[in-house]
């Protein structure tokens, strides 16, 4: 074994990414062990800090585990596994005294009560949130905890670049410092996943810019094995400007009342679902861009000013204002709206303890796939995944540490004959040219001939970006540049293995679902595998 360096970052567990699902899994280890958490832009920065719904769970006496089971099967459309839902179902009230617990702020009635919402998909009201901020106030209270814990070293701007592997262990990762420009080993004893979503990947999304898939590329190139990455969830209101707002329009708005309308006013929900405005997302998205291609509109509207307007404000103040902003008074007009790439339903395969298929490597978050969200995520269930999931992997990682693993040192990074680029805008044209491919081709309603196409262009992609690689010095933007394009081409290949429309996976050419449910696995040289 080379000899640890000084010059290493070395730690019991390495925890890359700083959402929910991380910071939630670092506080909960801290106490038996030593973390190093990285983050590749500011702290704050992750898909959590922009959830505004809330968590869902079964928290009055009229809902029961039952009911909530039923609600996450449904929607999950035959692909959820039984057995997982009903951990984590069970596991939510408590999860969310936890977080009470901590500092969050949950919204609560004039008796002191949680003030529950309904969404979606959901049969009642169980969507425990703080106004329309929730996951922000929940990132700023796990950061606030982390900062008080000895035992949490936090790192920011790191970018991680690839997992390093040994005999099949994961012994840490590389990572380059985009304030410094030098890379840094990080060596650790478990290494885990918790980067988030791929939602930048798509030309349209409610997620940040950081949102471009690195885990799971990294898990892919390292071996593990990813699964149904051909469910990609579009959230059927994502605020429409002519220049990218990036900005979510939340379920809740529908849950308390807001209905959609087409240019002319007509509500048009009626005639896709019994449910209307609450039928589960994938079914609001394909209605939405049914109308659009339809009437050739750029935008339907979500509206919500029948009701009262200082109920508006209280409720979701953080849209009003966002609204505003862009001289939308949500309390009188009618917004704006899409569909845009929101959520990932597939991800690294783990158990609900975020093992994969490598030693000492967890995934925990949107990242990995457990099984939960089956085809569809029903909605508000992500963070609830996030946590519970956290909870579970920070057992089986006290479990782990027993065993004693071994640090292991690696060589330090090498640019070898690689040079500084004068080509930069090589990255940026390829990085727009995969998300407008992925919107165009691999989008809500998909075709064969659309992803033959897309297969044959991201192939060339990755020819040009992996070449690109090798021969310049790595920058961040390479880094997601390179991710995105891995990511892409696993959602492209899934897609085209999956012979049949289910949840959020609709082909015109497969209008069908099959009989028997069945999950896509794709791994490294692999892909003949898929369907299991």
């Amino acid at each position: 074994m080379k000899t640890l360096s000084t010059l290493d970052v070395v730690s019991d567990v390495l925890v890359i990414g700083s959402g929910i699902a991380g910071l939630s899994f670092a506080m909960k280890i801290a106490d038996f062990a030593n973390v190093v958490l990285i983050t590749k832009k500011e702290k704050a920065e992750s898909n959590t800090n922009y959830a505004q719904s809330g968590i869902a769970a079964v928290l009055s006496p009229s809902d029961s585990f039952e009911t909530h089971v039923k609600d996450t099967l449904d929607c999950g459309d035959g692909l959820s596994k039984r057995a997982v839902v009903e951990k984590v179902v069970r596991e939510a009230p408590a999860r969310i005294q936890e977080l009470t617990e901590l500092g969050v702020k949950f919204s609560r009635t004039a008796t002191g009560k949680l003030d529950l919402g309904i969404e979606g998909g959901h049969s009642k009201r169980r969507v425990a949130h703080a106004k329309d901020l929730t996951g922000k106030e929940i990132e700023a209270t796990l950061l606030n905890a982390v900062a008080k814990t000895p035992s949490i070293k936090l790192f920011e701007n790191q970018i991680a670049i690839n997992l390093v592997m040994k005999h099949n262990r994961c012994i840490g990762c590389y990572a380059l410092d985009t304030e410094s420009s030098a890379v840094q080993n990080f060596v650790a004893k478990i290494t885990v996943l918790a980067t988030g979503g791929i939602g930048r990947i798509f030309l349209h999304t409610t997620n940040p810019e950081i949102a471009t898939g690195d885990g799971i590329a990294m898990a892919y190139r390292a071996g593990a094995s990813i699964m149904n990455m051909e469910f990609t969830q579009f959230h059927p209101t994502y605020l429409y400007q002519p220049k990218e707002a990036s900005f979510l329009i939340s379920e809740a708005l529908r849950g308390e009342g807001a209905v959609l309308r087409d240019k002319r006013g007509r509500q048009f929900m009626a005639d896709y679902h019994p449910m209307k405005e609450l039928a589960p997302r994938d079914i609001v998205s394909r209605a939405i861009d049914q109308e659009l291609k339809r009437s050739g509109d750029d935008y339907v509207f979500l509206d919500i000013s029948l009701r009262d307007s200082k109920f508006i404000q209280s409720r979701f103040p953080g849209i009003y204002e966002k609204c505003l902003s862009f001289g939308i008074d949500i309390t009188k007009n009618p917004i704006p709206v899409v569909p845009a790439a929101h959520y990932c339903c597939g991800g690294v395969r783990t158990t609900i303890a975020g093992e994969t298929d490598i030693k000492n490597l967890l995934a925990i978050g949107e990242t990995a796939c457990t099984g939960l969200h089956g085809a569809n995520r029903l909605a508000s269930n992500s963070l609830l995944e996030a946590l519970v999931c956290s909870h579970y992997a920070a057992k089986r990682c006290k479990e782990l540490l027993k065993k004693r693993p071994i640090l292991h040192s690696f060589t330090p990074w090498e640019s070898g004959n690689a040079v500084n680029t004068d080509e930069a805008v090589v990255i940026t044209q390829n990085r727009d040219e995969i998300r407008r491919l992925m919107w165009s081709y691999v989008g809500i309603v998909r075709s064969n001939k659309r992803l033959t196409r897309a297969k044959k262009r991201i192939a060339l992609l990755q020819e040009e970006i992996n070449q690109y690689y090798w021969d310049f010095i790595i920058t961040a933007d390479l880094i997601e540049l390179r991710n995105m394009a891995s990511v892409a081409e696993l959602i492209i290949d899934s897609a085209i293995l999956r012979k049949e429309s289910r949840g959020i996976h609709y082909s015109l050419d497969y209008p069908q679902k099959l009989l028997t449910a069945q999950d896509t696995l794709l791994k490294k040289q692999d892909v003949h595998t898929a369907l299991t």
